[in-house]
């Protein structure tokens, strides 16, 4: 019965009205990045949100592809901001899904790529006569990469930040290996205090070559030159802040921090809402997981009102 149920809410929350969505590209020096427009029904001009998805594999709709994990968590918030009279963009970072073709190779690949194809993005939305305003929603690395695109183009008038960290890159990484051996820890650090200060390490560690590996060294360079609670407050834009309190991979710190760093900005934490954007009641790690896999669940609707009311404000 609560899987009817809940099934039941999904349906009631995923039918909502928009004009329909259609391909939209951005060409690039060094290819394609292929996204969707989401388009309300209810005529234009209207305003528009570029949502960029979080780091690793996750393709425009927020599902990690190799991992095969399908919550559709940014294709259900496109929709629902349509039904609220909002378009959006969400599209495929380079290297992957679609923009795959749009890839470098791994060595080649900075930090900065990302940013100048979200800020990118914000130039050709602010120059099409269908959109009023155009605002930059980055959810979790989505969030780094956004708030500084939000600052290179002059187009984007808002900035939101759903789940992102107010820590550096590589204080996250400090974190995630605090449960390793005391050996493995001052290994990271040794190498994240390389990285730090510019330079590559040629000797890894085989159990840290995941992390480390020397092909990925110089965009670990690229990342950690960015502190996200510096990077917000150099923005002069109207900011909301968005975390929930049931997110196992981004606490409710990390969004005090980016507010505290930004006074002026609006900061909610929303209740039940996990990493995916999926109502979620528990911390423990499986039930947690389940939601990442399952399209049936609605995303969780405080994130919703939260976003319409400060883009209508």
């Amino acid at each position: 019965m609560k899987r009817l149920f809940t099934l039941f809410t999904a349906l009631l929350l995923t039918a909502t009205t928009y004009a329909g969505e259609e391909e939209i590209i951005l060409n690039t020096p060094t290819g394609d990045i292929h996204g969707k427009l989401m388009l309300p029904d209810g005529g234009t001009p209207c305003p528009v949100v570029i949502i960029i998805a979080g780091s690793g594999p996750t393709d425009m709709d927020g599902n990690t592809i190799i991992a095969g994990m399908k919550n559709n968590s940014l294709l259900y918030l496109a929709q629902e901001l349509a039904s609220k009279g909002i378009a959006s963009v969400r599209y495929d970072k380079r290297g992957i899904g679609k923009s795959s073709a749009a890839g470098t190779k791994e060595e080649d690949l900075r930090f900065e790529h990302y940013i100048n194809d979200a800020a990118a993005w914000a130039d050709k939305l602010g120059s099409d006569k269908r959109f009023n305003k155009v605002i930059i929603a980055g959810h979790s690395e989505g969030s780094l990469i956004g708030m500084v695109a939000a600052r290179e183009s002059k187009a984007v008038k808002a900035y939101i930040s759903i789940s992102g960290c107010g820590s550096p890159a590589y204080e996250i990484l400090e974190k995630q290996l605090q449960g390793q051996p005391v050996q493995i820890q001052e290994e990271s650090a040794a190498i994240c205090k390389e990285l730090r200060e510019g330079r590559t390490v040629e000797q890894v560690p085989f159990y840290l070559a995941s992390l480390y590996r020397q092909s990925v060294q110089p965009y670990l360079i690229s990342w950690f030159a960015y502190n996200p609670a510096v990077e917000i407050a150099k923005l002069d834009i109207p900011v909301l802040i968005l975390q929930g309190d049931k997110d196992i991979q981004v606490g409710t710190e990390e969004a005090d921090k980016l507010h505290t760093a930004l006074p002026t900005s609006s900061l909610y934490i929303i209740k039940e809402m996990n990493h995916v954007l999926k109502q979620c009641s528990t911390m423990e790690q499986m039930a947690q997981l389940a939601t990442y896999s399952d399209p049936t669940l609605p995303i969780n609707p405080e994130l919703v009102s939260h976003i319409t009311r400060f883009i209508k404000e």
